[in-house]
């Protein structure tokens, strides 16, 4: 469709309206649709029947095993579970994830100040209740030291360790935060989550890892120390009891944690010798319980009697204590969501199926919430157990049912065994695990990538460590919050130029070669517009209009701007507040006759303007498909307002000569379409004005 803009708009662009007239050639334009006026009540309320209409008619469509596997995700790997392949793997997965489990539990119980029939507990029933509810097929749930801190945190600012009302306490907020986990999973509010970047989990658990670390070093040193999350009081203490210092402790829980180190260094780094990193907890304990029992030292401390016998059905008590401990649930939550589900995504990505991170979070409420009638305490995924599960070739949840039942076994059978374990050893197990959470190596990367993420790691890495963990992680995620909205409010705008034999725009920072066109100013906005960011927008435009180079222009040179044009390909959306914006700025540009030019805007941002008027207010032949429309027409205007002298009669047709018409005619078929197809720079004729190339003509 051919569309030839005449000059008629001159008039409310320049005062002078005897300038020299000029001869326009038609300018290849393509037609903007414009949507209907519809009002916004009835567009909102259209989508929101539309959304529901979808929805009714996915539902419609689901089939009787698709709804089992709505409630029942373990159904998607029941059905296609293959025993001759899945079982073997399956089988020996959960052998080592369970052996590795036991010990663990029991130190991760004595980290959050539980005894340690408490972490058996924890590590038995959520297992299973997970196996079934749960969507991730490697995630290992179960105590993690992480949570384990978060729980002695609180609950010894309410209460004594020793008191039966701290473990209590423990078990409700088991089922707190299993009701939180539920309740997030079943309003699909698991895009909460992603405001907090990793940036902030690392460092969170680089500082939490440090003092974990620290708090478990009383067992090596023989005295006790007190009990808090920053780093200031714990060396304080450590300081102050030296006197106290006894060495056979110190020496059995080095020479167990160099044991586990190099167990895990070796599993890690050797295929062959993978199972070593399993056996690692479970060796450390073998070699504490042997030495205590062949040697009897009194100096060494040792677990105790713990209760045989599998845990038995209770409803937590003591709801009273529910309101202070939501804070604590809200940060459990956080934190243990943003560890397993980081997890089980990459390990369903690895295995190659998809996990719905909303079921992943009604798999760990509905686990935590099972857990709390039998006696545990918040459980969620671990890092180096669901590694683990993974290495060992775990296919199915079958691996985690087999650790389940090996953690029974040991509830049953092996308790009275346990009785002799050095507590150095548990507090040996703890600091080998919480060794790979401190991830300076994230730290170095953000320094070289983005030194931005890299403050945020610091700054919450250093709150947490002086300030304690709830303070450390409030400010880190709201350090994050504020980049967040310090990006949206203030958006990346570029300045467009015309890549050379193309009629393709791109940013003239990124293109030097770019070139503009004098009176015209090109601005691609890069996020939706609305109320926090169009001040900022504005004022780029305005400072735009006078600070361009103008050693890139071409085209007839003029002394200042007269279009303004805004490509909208990259707005998204765009709010009431940015509709105002756009209507005072038209305003404030017709008054120094200027005007605004748009291009390219989505079926809803275009709908919005049309319901605002601000299609009728610029005008409608002012909105374009391409960038390069809009050029062409503004740049058409520009040169009807320049001072250029006349150009003298043409000769007659027939008085041309035969090779001059055929000059004119080659002239004259010079086609805009052979240069919009970007397959390259056709030769400039010799009457055409290089500056001025290869939109017009020059008029001489």
């Amino acid at each position: 469709m051919e569309i030839t803009y005449a000059s008629s708009s001159v008039r409310d662009l320049a005062a002078d309206d005897n300038r020299v007239p000029m001869t326009t050639r038609p300018v290849r334009v393509i037609p903007l649709q414009h949507p209907s006026t519809t009002p916004a009540s009835s567009s909102s309320s259209s989508s929101a029947v539309s959304l529901i209409s979808r929805w009714g008619s996915k539902l419609k469509r689901m089939t009787f095993f698709e709804w089992i596997e709505l409630f029942l995700p373990c159904y998607r790997w029941i059905r296609t579970y293959k025993w001759r392949e899945y079982f073997q793997v399956d089988l020996m997965a959960g052998i080592t994830v369970g052996v590795m489990l036991v010990p663990q539990a029991m130190s991760y119980a004595k980290l959050a100040g539980l005894q340690p029939i408490y972490g058996l507990y924890s590590g038995f029933v959520p297992i299973f209740v997970y196996a079934i509810f749960g969507s991730s097929r490697q995630l290992a749930i179960g105590p993690v030291a992480l949570v384990s801190l978060l729980v002695s945190n609180v609950l010894s600012g309410i209460v004594d360790s020793s008191d039966e009302l701290y473990t209590e306490l423990a078990i409700l907020l088991a089922l707190m935060v299993g009701m939180l986990e539920c309740i997030m999973g079943l309003l699909r509010l698991g895009w909460l989550l992603r405001f907090i970047s990793h940036s902030v989990i690392s460092g969170f658990t680089t500082a939490s890892a440090i003092v974990i670390g620290l708090s478990q070093v009383k067992y090596f040193l023989g005295y006790d120390i007190v009990r808090s999350s920053k780093i200031v009081p714990l060396i304080k203490s450590i300081i102050a009891g030296a006197d106290e210092f006894s060495w056979p402790p110190f020496v059995m829980g080095s020479t167990i944690l160099a044991i586990l180190l190099v167990m895990k260094h070796l599993g890690k780094t050797r295929k062959y010798l993978r199972f070593l990193r399993a056996a690692g907890p479970l060796t450390g304990v073998v070699l504490g319980t042997a030495f205590v029992k062949i040697f009897h030292p009194s100096s060494i401390t040792v677990v105790g009697d713990i209760p045989q016998g599998l845990p038995k059905f209770s409803v937590p008590k003591h709801f009273g204590y529910a309101k202070s401990l939501i804070p604590t649930t809200l940060l459990i939550t956080g934190v243990a969501i943003l560890e397993s589900v980081g997890i089980a995504k990459a390990l369903a990505a690895k295995n190659g199926y998809e996990l719905d991170s909303n079921q992943e979070l009604f798999g760990l409420g509905v686990a935590n919430i099972c857990g709390s009638f039998f006696s545990a305490y918040p459980t969620t995924g671990s890092f180096s157990r669901s590694a683990v599960n993974h290495e060992s070739g775990a296919k199915t949840g079958v691996s985690g049912i087999v650790s389940g039942i090996i953690m029974g076994c040991a509830l049953l059978f092996l308790t009275p065994l346990f009785t002799d374990i050095p507590q150095c050893a548990l507090a040996a197990i703890v600091i080998s695990a919480v060794m790979g959470l401190v991830d300076y190596h994230e730290a170095i990367f953000l320094w070289r990538v983005d030194k931005r993420d890299f403050l945020l790691w610091t700054i919450t890495s250093t709150t947490t460590l002086f300030l304690g963990i709830e303070i450390g992680v409030l400010v880190g995620v709201g350090a994050s919050l504020a980049f967040v909205i310090h990006e949206s409010a203030n958006p990346h705008i570029a300045v467009l130029g015309r890549l050379p034999g193309t009629t393709v725009y791109r940013n003239i920072q990124q293109y030097p070669e770019a070139y503009t066109y004098h009176g015209i100013v090109i601005v691609r906005v890069d996020a939706p517009m609305y109320f926090a960011n169009i001040s900022y927008i504005k004022d780029r435009l305005r400072e735009y209009e006078v600070d361009i180079d103008k050693s890139t222009r071409r085209g007839p040179e003029v002394e200042r701007v007269y279009f303004v044009i805004i490509e909208m390909a990259p707005v998204t959306y765009i709010d009431s507040s940015a509709v105002q914006a756009l209507k005072d700025l038209h305003q404030e540009y017709k008054s120094r006759d200027i005007q605004i030019a748009i291009a390219n805007p989505n079926r809803e941002v275009l709908l919005t303007l049309t319901n605002s008027g601000v299609v009728e207010l610029i005008g409608k032949e002012w909105y374009f498909v391409r960038v390069h429309d809009a050029v062409q027409v503004c740049l058409q205007h520009v040169q009807s307002i320049t001072e250029m002298p006349k150009k003298p009669d043409p000769l007659p047709e027939d008085k041309l000569s035969l090779f001059q018409r055929l000059l004119k005619q080659r002239g004259e078929d010079f086609s805009s379409s052979e240069l919009e197809s970007g397959d390259g720079t056709p030769p400039i004729p010799k009457d055409v004005d290089p500056r001025l190339e290869p939109l017009l003509s020059r008029k001489s």
